[in-house]
């Protein structure tokens, strides 16, 4: 069956009345981490709904809005591939009539924390497209890839403290053959820079495996493999309590997440492991 592609909010409602329906909000520019959500989708729900909408709102002034790879005809491609029944694919009118929003979503401290210290605003802006898209599909189940991990959490915070009847699903990070992330933004890689791209995964293998060391030893492992890489220029490398996503303190033990962001290149990428600490 040929996917759907839905461009308005009242055609998307009327087409998805009655159905019992699964969310895979995306950005566009597919990869096989996409594909893994609406894999998972597909055995949630009878129905699938793959958004793809650039949203100006989590994009601060000096970031790649404009340049952000927009493959509409290849997404649908995939999607058809992928079963998906419905696309929905809304213009920045659409969405946002007045030409923002004066109402947003707060993401509160841990939104002004690690990626929210970098892109300030990002995350308020994340949180009001997604609470949208929760108001207009009214959907099920809504799925998310743990290699966005603070998002994931903000996300799952929402939908708990505004009691929205939606289940959020966490499908866990594609990685490549040789362990880097998938993200849209490799493409933006050339072949020299998505080799030291690897040294983002390789510093959390490393930090994984010192863990029973504590802390200390996490962060010192993780910093000395992105130091040998020149290409690398670190932004954060934090390790936090996955129930509050706060920094631990010297003495936790106990699972932790282990978060890095780093500029390869021009090109800036994320990337996070679970961890525990202490013997």
């Amino acid at each position: 069956m040929p996917v759907t592609v839905v461009e308005t909010i009242a055609e998307l409602r009327a087409a998805l009345r009655g159905r019992t329906v699964a969310l895979v909000p995306t950005m566009g520019a597919l990869h096989d981490g996409h594909l893994a959500l609406v894999a998972r989708a597909n055995e949630l729900a009878e129905t699938v709904v793959v958004s793809i909408f650039v949203n100006p709102l989590q994009f601060g002034p000096s970031e790649d809005l404009d340049k952000y790879p927009r493959t509409l005809a290849d997404d649908l491609a995939k999607l058809e591939a992928a079963g998906v029944e419905f696309v929905f694919a809304p213009s920045v009118a659409e969405m946002y009539p007045g030409g923002s929003s004066e109402t947003k979503v707060t993401a509160g401290q841990v939104g002004t924390l690690y990626e929210g210290r970098s892109r300030p605003g990002h995350f308020d802006g994340m949180l009001t497209v997604v609470a949208k898209l929760l108001g207009i599909v009214r959907p099920a189940f809504v799925l998310f890839g743990q290699k966005d991990a603070q998002q994931v959490f903000l996300v799952q915070r929402m939908v708990a403290d505004l009691n929205v009847a939606s289940s959020v699903e966490v499908v866990q990070t594609v990685r490549e053959e040789s362990g880097l992330a998938l993200s849209s933004r490799n493409r933006y890689l050339d072949e020299r820079e998505k080799r030291a791209a690897l040294a983002l995964s390789t510093a959390l293998e490393a930090a994984q495996s010192s863990g029973d060391r504590g802390i200390d030893a996490v962060l010192a492992a993780a910093q000395s493999v992105l130091m040998d890489e020149h290409l690398v220029r670190l932004d954060y490398l934090s390790v936090v309590n996955p129930a509050t996503f706060l920094p631990v303190d010297d003495d936790y033990r106990g699972k932790a997440r282990v978060l890095v962001a780093a500029r390869v290149g021009d090109t800036r990428l994320i990337d996070n492991e679970l961890i525990h600490l202490g013997g």
